[in-house]
């Protein structure tokens, strides 16, 4: 029984004429008369022998030229009658522009460790079948010369524009890092002005409500305002001071000493027939302290 072995071909020396003729030849051909460039195209190789022969046939290292290699098909070894056939089918495809373009797969017949036949078919030949009508130099439109300028659409800039905001960005950082303590005393001193202006409506709300009322309450608010706004102007806890506390912080002033003893009096001693004009005059007084350290704050 014949064996189908697939193998590469390499070069076998000279093979005996007489062996030659003594074994009958393959059979290639293609399965389709035309083919156009790139497409699927089949080559069928035949060899009927006799069921003693050992046959190799090509694998996907032959020599396909000027086809390319695309896959195979092989069949199992039939014998009848005391006739073995062996088929395969190549898969295959062309890119060349040869009119018509030819194929002839040999096979190996081994006879022995030492002595290998080759064996070709009849060379078989497909017809390649354009898709593009033939070029001629008659009938071909006349050129006509346009100079005339087409309008493009501009396109953004991504990259201009990113380098303009990198910039841009550096440029702020460095400015931000270089003007950063003056633009930090401006922003400081434009909080205080804004916090003195509020804190001066307030405090002449309360003190016109004391005037309409003469009540103790008005008069506390008006002291708890002023040592919040002390506090917040001189970054300290002097809202929680006693009175003998603030008057120590601030070196004894005469004015915070007189003014807040006034109001003392009134707040805890609850002396509600105490002189209005003592009271008036403790306020001008708190008021006009506070005026006089947000003016020596803004000078530092």
């Amino acid at each position: 029984m014949a064996a189908l072995l697939l193998l590469p071909f390499g070069s076998f020396g000279q093979q005996p004429a007489a062996q030659l003729r003594a074994l009958p030849v393959p059979a290639g051909r293609f399965l389709q008369a035309s083919v156009r460039v790139g497409e699927p195209l089949d080559y069928e190789l035949r060899y009927e022998h006799a069921p003693d022969l050992e046959v190799v046939f090509p694998d996907s290292l032959a020599a396909f030229e000027p086809f390319e290699y695309t896959g195979k098909t092989y069949f199992p070894t039939r014998t009848r009658n005391g006739r073995s056939l062996d088929r395969a089918i190549y898969h295959l495809r062309t890119f060349r522009l040869d009119a018509v373009q030819r194929l002839a797969l040999p096979v190996l017949v081994l006879q022995g460790a030492a002595d290998t036949l080759r064996l070709a078919p009849p060379p078989s030949s497909v017809r390649l079948r354009r898709t593009a009508p033939p070029q001629t130099t008659t009938g071909l439109p006349e050129l006509r010369q346009n100079l005339a300028l087409v309008p493009v659409e501009p396109i953004f800039n991504y990259p201009y524009w990113l380098a303009g905001s990198l910039a841009v960005l550096l440029l702020l950082a460095g400015g931000a890092a270089l003007f950063r303590r003056r633009l930090t005393r401006r922003y400081q001193a434009y909080k205080r002005r804004k916090n003195h202006g509020y804190f001066l409506a307030q405090f002449a709300r309360h003190v016109e409500r004391f005037e309409l009322s003469r009540s103790a309450t008005n008069v506390e608010r008006a002291v708890v305002l002023w040592k919040n706004y002390l506090a917040s102007l001189e970054n300290n806890e002097l809202s929680s001071f006693t009175t003998r506390e603030i008057v120590t912080y601030f070196e004894n002033d005469n004015d915070v000493r007189k003014a807040l003893g006034a109001t003392d009096k009134v707040i805890y001693g609850n002396l509600q027939t105490e002189d209005a004009k003592e009271v008036d005059r403790a306020f001008q007084r708190l008021r006009g302290f506070a005026e006089r350290r947000y003016a020596s704050v803004g000078d530092n």
